[in-house]
């Protein structure tokens, strides 16, 4: 399952600003693997990215598309998620959200919660250090996997 048309030209306008913003050339590479992760709200790991990409990209080497993500990263145009089944997990849905996680096959999916959104972040907490944002993440067994274990 993909994102909404109208969500990938929103992530694809923040991604071109934010390059230009970072003085980040961009370059085609550095798009099609921003475009392959916006496209898709599986939030994969770099090897599913790299795997989507290498067939219309035969030049492209996994490395780089570590060091693309991780460098996007650091510019604040994707997040991580993780570390999941030994490899970080990308996310370029930088609205507010938060993530249900099968413990079985490891799929993961946003949901929105305006009442997760406001819940109250704990004083250890706040005594750790500064609280920037807060994310929820719910583990179950996803409907795929339960309709498996029932059979």
């Amino acid at each position: 399952m993909g994102i909404h048309q109208s969500e990938l030209d929103k992530r694809m306008e923040h991604f071109r600003s934010g390059c230009i913003k970072a003085g980040l050339k961009l370059t085609q590479q550095r798009l099609e693997i921003f475009k392959a992760l916006a496209a898709r709200d599986d939030h994969p790991d770099a090897e599913a990215l790299f795997s989507s990409l290498r067939s219309h990209m035969p030049t492209l080497s996994l490395d780089t598309v570590y060091r693309t993500l991780w460098l996007l990263n650091d510019l604040g145009l994707i997040n991580t998620l993780g570390p999941r089944r030994e490899s970080i997990r990308f996310d370029a849905n930088l609205r507010q959200h938060h993530h249900f996680v099968c413990l079985r096959c490891g799929l993961t999916r946003d949901f929105e919660s305006d009442l997760l959104n406001e819940l109250p972040i704990p004083e250890d907490a706040h005594a750790m250090g500064k609280v920037l944002a807060s994310q929820v993440e719910l583990r179950g067994i996803c409907d795929s996997c339960s309709q498996i274990e029932a059979l």
